[in-house]
């Protein structure tokens, strides 16, 4: 085979060297494996769910196949949400995945708690060491944590569903819907996300999520009715929205 990084390149994978080099690391010399993962990734199969594993915030996580890939995108909004921890304190990390979020949040010292309705993603999260439930948004959690959380974080649903379709191409060639469609403006998952927030914080905690566009902006109503004070959208070093960041008031 010519040069990994050149191959790669050639078929139009823009971060080529950094593949190649994940690729073969988990190859550990062995041709005949490197060949039959190079395979799978022509076919848009996700690196991650190849090599087994994905780096996030500078940790490695074990990602298992048919288990949603966390994106860099999101490091911006777990980094926010670890300044908040520490020990003693008490997180909830919505539609956790893998558990990349809750992994970055626990390594703080605080107790986190995580929920997916994919039982696969539950297993996943807790072999990554994660306290994670099955079940729908809040409703899993015990109902001691009501009135008692610091911070609810989560990178939800967000995308509009008319807006699926715009997704790179490979995306539903293996991975689910379920982890992208927000509803037709793309707000109805962070709309339940800020209601269950209000029952489960405490007086003065946290709100986290992941949204883009303009949907911090169609949250307004959404989180001043529940009860939430100074609202701020979170913005990459490109401008780009990233999330929402919100304090349930006193």
């Amino acid at each position: 085979m010519e040069d990994l990084v050149e191959f790669l390149e050639r078929h139009g994978f823009v971060a080529a060297e950094e593949e190649a080099g994940e690729l073969r690391a988990r190859a550990a010399g062995d041709a005949e494996l490197l060949s039959s993962m190079v395979e799978r990734r022509l076919t848009g199969e996700p690196l991650a769910w190849i090599t087994g594993t994905v780096e996030f915030c500078g940790t490695w996580i074990r990602v298992d196949p048919g288990v949603y890939v966390p994106r860099w995108q999101s490091e911006l909004l777990a980094e926010r949400a670890l300044a908040r921890l520490g020990p003693g304190r008490v997180a909830v990390d919505l539609c956790t995945g893998c558990g990349a979020l809750a992994v970055i949040l626990a390594s703080s010292g605080a107790r986190v708690v995580a929920t997916d309705v994919h039982e696969a993603s539950v297993a996943c999260a807790r072999a990554n060491g994660v306290d994670a439930v099955v079940g729908d948004l809040f409703a899993p959690l015990p109902r001691s944590l009501a009135g008692s959380v610091d911070l609810v974080a989560g990178v939800v649903p967000y995308v509009p569903t008319s807006e699926l379709s715009l997704l790179q191409r490979d995306t539903f060639t293996f991975e689910t819907e379920l982890a992208y469609d927000g509803g037709p403006d793309g707000c109805a998952i962070l709309r339940r996300a800020i209601a269950g927030a209000a029952e489960f914080l405490a007086p003065g905690g946290t709100l986290m999520l992941e949204l883009g566009g303009d949907e911090a902006e169609l949250l307004r109503p959404d989180l001043a009715s529940s009860g939430f004070a100074d609202v701020a959208v979170l913005r990459d070093e490109d401008g780009d929205v990233r999330g929402v960041e919100a304090t349930l008031a006193p």
